[in-house]
């Protein structure tokens, strides 16, 4: 076999590509963040709120522009990935193709190939909120606002970092407290108020009881124990 050129082999993989070539790479790493640019889509139930999720604030959250887990400062709403992976929910994975191509938001539409320039002008930029899209629901925003109140992740650190403490016991129980309620409060919107499951993660962002292990495995350990049914 013949030997690639050497200023061939250069433009291949160092010079940035404008046009997509299908490979799907961008769609598996994790779908995109929403911008206030993005409001509409939303809106009009193009991109229904049951393939979204939040990312809190104070939440640790990959920042692929700097590099790294960094607690983010505000929401973040992103597109859900597959199953256990996290590759976009509309990445059609067999013909490597984006089933809202037309209406993709505007990260995807302003990424080029191996060409993160653009991206990165924007990236952290006008992100949009859950409250420019559901304060005018007086009743489900009131429940945001209490959850938050008291699930915010800075509560939950500060309680994380009791259980380095002697006060071992009493910390436990107010972080069971914390992920009790934001359970709880999922549960009650399903059963009671005849919300679709699937659109929880992003009024109350991911599950505390899968998140806590952001403040490191044991804290999660002690949690999971306690939720664990006894024999």
């Amino acid at each position: 076999m013949s030997k690639i050129p050497i200023n061939i082999q250069k433009d291949m993989f160092s010079s940035p590509k404008s046009e997509c070539i299908r490979c799907g790479t961008c769609c598996k790493k994790g779908g995109p963040s929403f911008h206030i640019e993005d409001k509409p889509l939303i809106e009009k139930g193009i991109i229904p709120t049951k393939y979204l999720y939040t990312i809190r604030k104070g939440e640790l959250a990959h920042d692929n522009i700097k590099g790294g887990l960094i607690p983010v400062a505000s929401d973040i709403i992103k597109i859900k990935g597959r199953k256990e992976s996290w590759t976009c929910v509309f990445f059609n994975e067999a013909e490597k193709t984006c089933k809202i191509y037309e209406n993709r938001p505007l990260e995807c539409r302003v990424l080029k190939c191996r060409d993160t320039r653009e991206i990165e002008k924007i990236y952290d930029k006008n992100r949009l909120t859950r409250k420019e899209l559901v304060s005018g629901i007086k009743w489900i925003w009131d429940l945001i606002e209490e959850h938050e109140k008291r699930c915010s992740y800075e509560k939950t650190g500060r309680l994380s970092k009791k259980l380095e403490t002697g006060k071992t016991k009493e910390a436990l129980e107010d972080i069971l407290e914390v992920v009790s309620y934001d359970a709880e409060i999922r549960r009650l919107l399903v059963s009671k108020g005849g919300v679709d499951p699937d659109i929880t993660d992003f009024l109350f962002g991911r599950p505390l009881i899968e998140t806590i292990k952001m403040f490191g495995p044991e804290v999660q350990a002690k949690i999971i124990s306690c939720f664990r049914p006894r024999s």
